[in-house]
């Protein structure tokens, strides 16, 4: 179990006040990472959490006296580690196969609200791919291709509602939202294939289980819903799951 609290941290700049938000396991080709994000930086260690191989400060930039500071949405793709941040940017770091040289090797600029979570899907080598996707608290949706540059393909809009959580599956993007609703979409093409009224209130998170095609739905009217997803050529459905 790892608490998401950096008291202890190696890191001098790192105080029990500074509390984190969140954490990941990040899994690349050649070694595993633990990432938590604060309001203070980016932490990244060794994946039991005993030794911290890189520290990133977040810059308040312009900012406002009043507006929060943080890194919020984990994600790796390849052997870059994505993470987003309150301004709407996307920071990827690129993480060598061993030691701490990690780089922030490029910023993405496709949101203009905090980013509320990304996930990616390995491409198994497939050329133009959409294989991460990062949501921001107006529901926008962006779809990138990854690699030494990343691209971006395609932005979903939103419609005023936040999406807190995504999800890839197939080339299909999982969107669920704070008014109940889940969609899916074409990831490469940004088309919507399906919306249902999954919950009452909004939705916390999504988890999927991509071996058997299982989306898992959590939300705030306290229930937890499972959905089988299904794929053909033409299109992609959703029907509800049993819970067992």
């Amino acid at each position: 179990m790892v608490a998401a609290d950096s008291e202890g941290s190696k890191d001098p700049g790192a105080r029990q006040a500074d509390l984190g938000l969140l954490v990941h396991w990040c899994v690349l080709p050649f070694r595993v990472l633990l990432v938590l994000t604060s309001h203070r930086g980016i932490q990244m260690f060794e994946s039991d959490g005993s030794i911290m191989v890189y520290w990133h400060a977040l810059d308040s930039g312009d900012a406002s006296p009043v507006q929060a500071v943080f890194a919020r949405g984990i994600a790796a793709s390849g052997h870059f580690i994505c993470v987003g941040t309150w301004s709407g940017r996307v920071l990827v770091f690129d993480i060598p196969a061993k030691g701490p040289n990690i780089v922030l090797s490029e910023e993405l600029a496709g949101h203009q609200t905090p980013i509320t979570d990304i996930a990616t899907e390995p491409t198994q080598g497939q050329d133009c791919v959409a294989d991460m996707v990062t949501a921001d608290d107006s529901g926008l949706l962006c779809v990138w291709r990854s690699g030494p540059e990343f691209k971006l393909l395609t932005r979903i809009p939103g419609f005023g509602v936040p999406c807190p959580s995504v999800q890839l599956w197939q080339g299909t993007v999982a969107a669920g939202y704070g008014n109940g609703q889940v969609r899916l979409y074409e990831a490469s093409t940004g088309t919507l294939h399906v919306q249902i009224n999954a919950h009452a209130r909004a939705i916390c998170a999504l988890d999927l289980a991509p071996e058997v095609g299982k989306l898992l739905s959590a939300a705030e009217d306290t229930f937890v819903h499972i959905w089988k997803l299904s794929r053909s050529p033409e299109s992609v459905s959703i029907e509800a799951a049993p819970l067992l």
